[in-house]
């Protein structure tokens, strides 16, 4: 981007979308589809497989067997890792 296209432009920072954010994640979000970023096949999140135990959740595509999702809850909050996805489309 030039320096004259953004001259109108004023970024924000992430407290700009909280509502969305907030709005986003009260949901239920074993109801929204995630896409294999490996194959490309799409599922509802509750019909992807699990594997889970102390150290945190791994979700994977039912078709190829990729890693979509890793999730470890820590003494902070949750870390989520969704390298393995191509897109999370979470129903509104």
């Amino acid at each position: 981007m030039s320096a004259e296209a953004g001259a109108d432009f004023i970024p924000l920072d992430g407290n700009a979308v909280a509502g969305d954010l907030s709005e986003l994640f009260a949901r239920d979000v074993t109801t929204a589809t995630i896409r294999c970023g490996s194959c490309g096949s799409s599922a509802e999140i509750g019909a992807v497989r699990v594997y889970g135990g102390a150290m945190g959740s791994i979700f994977r595509c039912f078709t190829c067997d990729t890693a979509v999702i890793r999730m470890v809850r820590t003494p902070r909050g949750f870390a989520i890792d969704m390298r393995g996805a191509a897109l999370l489309l979470v129903n509104t």
